[in-house]
């Protein structure tokens, strides 16, 4: 099914709601009970996080701890093969690639299905972020808690004490309001004044936003940037060694790794201070809670609904260095929008998109669909679904759905549940544990033919190293801390 344009006036409005006005009614009570679908690698332990085939899951699939549970907020990351789930009494759930204590659970050992961080069952967790091997959470009362590999001071305890911290242990951040990771860095957002975003970990290509001729490249305490920034940052999103931020005027700032264009100058530098991108205060500001994205590519939605993005959105040699628009989604009211390292997913008021390279499944187009698409394509089993949120990782998509408006739909999903697909009748659950259900397998899912892809000009190609081991670039300075 192709993506159909809805009418550009009443997207606009609608994309005028206010962010706050909504929680506000969500919180009075409006009666929607979300549940989390997932889609791509369940093979977390992947050396190198090779595109394999056994195990995934190509149709958006329900989870069988999270059968019932209503889920508010999930988040993964580019190059990550974990994912990190919140439901509406503020539990944190967190499953997959585990080997750097990542999940938070105390140990390294993997987990399959999402499991309650334990540690964390005393606090209501209302934003997480995951990286290439760590998770940062932040809390109702403004506390940020963080855990897994700390070898670049990615967790922001202020010290690095040890390289693997397998247990939350509390960011050297008062005020905490959000947090987003990159690859190995993170950025705090915060209410205090002159500290409202702050950065720590790697800064091996300028991603914190620090200044370019300090020598030290890990950096384990939290420092503020707001001296590059106008305006008070409210919005955040980092790809793997970049970051795209949008101040509460609307203005839109990158910095970091610029290979391939990503970060929409024009040339494929790096930026070692934040930079405004011109581009949309020349054409259209953005609204503060605009949606942005970023992967090897880097997307933004402006108060129209028009969607850019700029850097590389597909494995060809095909790049853009300056945001252009796409048509597909025009006029669509975008209520959210995640980015893995070449796939990216879309949800609107009734349906959800998405594209790119899906070679594990996770654009969700089922059995008989694609493993690729260069255009935004409906995900058809969710044709007429309310989308809260979504989540992309390395090979993986994350996607909450209106379970009432699902209506019996749902119970016509498979569940996953660690080792095998079952059809399953809805059960509401309190907490599900992590039992093993063994059943029959549902229908597949056709899709049509793709639309021509459309191509852009080649351009020569930078490409982004891995970050090495703790301590092979550079040195921040080990210490000691007492734990909490």
């Amino acid at each position: 099914m192709s993506v159909r344009e809805p009418e550009k006036d009443a997207a606009a409005a609608a994309a005028e709601v206010d962010e706050k006005a909504e929680a506000e009614a969500e919180a009075k009570g409006s009666g929607s009970v979300w549940e989390l679908l997932y889609c791509g690698r369940t093979s977390f332990n992947t050396k190198g996080r090779e595109h394999g085939t056994q195990g995934n899951l190509v149709s958006p699939t329900r989870l069988r701890p999270l059968v019932g549970v209503d889920i508010r907020f999930v988040a993964s990351g580019c190059t990550a093969c974990h994912c990190a789930a919140l439901d509406g009494n503020g539990r944190c759930y967190t499953w997959g690639h585990n080997e750097k204590g990542q999940l938070g659970h105390g140990d390294t050992l993997l987990r399959a299905l999402p499991t309650v961080v334990s540690e964390l069952s005393k606090l209501k967790i209302i934003k997480a972020s995951v990286g290439r091997n760590h998770t940062v959470v932040v809390t109702d009362d403004n506390k940020s808690f963080s855990f897994g590999h700390n070898g670049h001071g990615q967790l922001g305890l202020g010290l690095i004490e040890k390289e693997i911290e397998s247990s939350p242990l509390p960011c050297a951040v008062v005020g905490a309001t959000d947090s987003v990771c990159g690859a190995d860095f993170t950025v705090w957002l915060s209410s205090v004044k002159d500290s409202s975003i702050l950065t720590a970990g790697l800064n091996q290509y300028g991603q914190l936003g620090q200044d370019a001729d300090i020598q030290l490249t890990h950096y384990p305490k939290p420092r503020a940037i707001d001296a590059s920034f106008k305006n008070t940052v409210v919005k955040v999103a980092c790809g793997t060694n970049h970051t795209v931020a949008i101040d509460n005027k609307g203005f839109v700032y990158t910095w970091g790794f610029g290979g391939s264009g990503r970060l929409g100058h024009g040339a494929q530098n790096d930026e070692w201070k934040p930079r405004q991108l011109l581009f949309f205060e020349k054409h259209m500001v953005l609204r503060p809670n605009a949606i942005v994205s970023a992967g090897s590519a880097s997307s933004a939605c402006t108060s129209g609904g028009e969607l850019y993005t700029w850097g590389k959105s597909m494995d060809t040699d095909d790049y853009s260095i300056h945001p252009k628009s796409v048509p597909d989604l025009s006029g669509w009211n975008i209520r959210c929008m995640a980015s893995g390292d070449m796939h990216h997913i879309v949800g609107t008021d009734d349906t959800c998109i998405s594209w790119g390279i899906g070679l594990n499944g996770q654009l969700g187009y089922g059995p008989n669909g694609p493993k690729s698409s260069s255009n935004p394509k409906k995900v058809d089993s969710l044709q007429g679904m309310p989308i809260r949120c979504v989540g992309c990782g390395n090979g993986l998509s994350l996607i909450v759905v209106d379970k009432a408006k699902f209506g019996r739909r749902l119970d016509q999903l498979e569940t996953y549940n660690g080792d095998t697909l079952t059809e399953v009748q809805e059960q509401e659950t309190e907490m599900a544990s992590e039992e093993d259900h063994r059943g029959k397998a549902g229908g597949d899912l056709s899709i049509p033919e793709l639309k021509p892809s459309r191509r852009g000009r080649g351009r020569p190609k930078k490409t982004e190293s891995p970050a090495s081991g703790a301590g092979s670039s550079g040195g921040g300075k080990r210490g000691k801390r007492g734990r909490p």
